[in-house]
């Protein structure tokens, strides 16, 4: 299931000087360096779980889409920038995700940041099992406390007992954490009240989700959120996915939001989960973006988004 980089995907501008301040992402990612550590995007070329879901179908090809919109992107800093292929689903949705768990098990081992690149939010059980899969690597005792981060107008808490799909991967990682007599530390920033019933806001109290309403979206009350959330943690890992935003910038989604959050809320979040994380000591080493879906994209909008986001991610490394 998992497929080498492809590196022709990646073309942009090049000036007359090259000069290590003059160049872009194309010029500069190269496959992964395991003597170098960096970061590494790593592509989940999936939306088995949206099908599932009953939502719009098409974000398997979101890792294509989002590395054309990332290729003339300026770089900045000298973190190496690495692209680590991608895993490819076909209808077997769980081994894909044990796939992609092991790759990004893998890059972690090596020292390297990842970034997944979605695909469907799905992406987002492989995800935790891969960082849980080198945490156990690692032998670290006891085991670190993990919370998550995700930008999103829905829980992604709905049943599992039909499988997974897209509304349910923080679902599955509540009860893989009860299964373990773990915490399942959750915050979710960008809720609408008006796209999750009143059976998901249910179970998400029962879980003890921390969450902000869409509405309620200000800065300040994000940053108290933030530090409080972050201070108890020694790992962290943080998912976008791209329907919080208002459907007027992020049209290619899944389930376009009414409202949504704006991207500069959402970048200004990621700088202070940077800035906060590091004080506390709290290991940040793996974020995605997900429900990228080129099919319903107008005017490469939403990939250019996900595109600067991913730009964010990366310089903050």
């Amino acid at each position: 299931m998992w497929q080498a980089a492809d590196l022709t995907l990646w073309s942009g501008r090049s000036g007359t000087d090259d000069v290590a301040e003059a160049l872009r992402w194309h010029q500069c990612v190269t496959r992964p360096d395991a003597q170098a550590p960096g970061v590494c995007l790593l592509g989940f070329a999936c939306d088995v779980g949206v099908r599932r879901n009953h939502g719009r179908v098409g974000a398997s090809q979101g890792p294509v889409e989002l590395r054309r919109a990332m290729g003339n992107l300026a770089m900045h800093g000298s973190t190496p920038l690495y692209d680590a292929g991608d895993v490819v689903a076909d209808a077997d949705l769980e081994a894909a995700q044990l796939a992609y768990a092991q790759q990004v098990s893998a890059c972690l081992r090596d020292g390297h940041r990842v970034i997944g690149l979605g695909g469907g939010h799905e992406i987002a059980w492989g995800a935790w099992l891969g960082l849980n899969e080198w945490l156990t690597s690692a032998s670290e005792a006891p085991a670190p406390r993990v919370g998550i981060i995700n930008f999103d107008a829905h829980f992604d808490l709905r049943p599992t007992g039909s499988g997974g799909s897209s509304g349910t991967p923080f679902r599955q990682i509540a009860e893989w954490c009860a299964a373990r007599a773990r915490r399942f530390d959750y915050l979710c920033l960008g809720i609408s009240e008006a796209a999750n019933t009143r059976a998901l806001f249910d179970t998400a109290r029962q879980l003890g989700v921390e969450y902000l309403l869409d509405v309620d979206c200000q800065t300040e009350a994000a940053g108290v959120m933030l530090e409080r959330f972050i201070a108890g943690l020694d790992q962290l890992y943080v998912t976008v996915c791209l329907d919080a935003l208002p459907a007027a910038v992020a049209p290619g989604v899944s389930a376009p939001a009414a409202l949504g959050i704006p991207p500069d809320f959402v970048i200004g979040c990621l700088r202070r989960i940077h800035a906060i994380a590091r004080p506390h000591g709290c290991q940040w080493r793996l974020a995605d973006i997900a429900e990228l879906n080129p099919r319903h994209d107008i005017d490469g909008r939403t990939a250019r988004t996900a595109a600067r986001l991913a730009w964010e991610l990366h310089r903050l490394g």
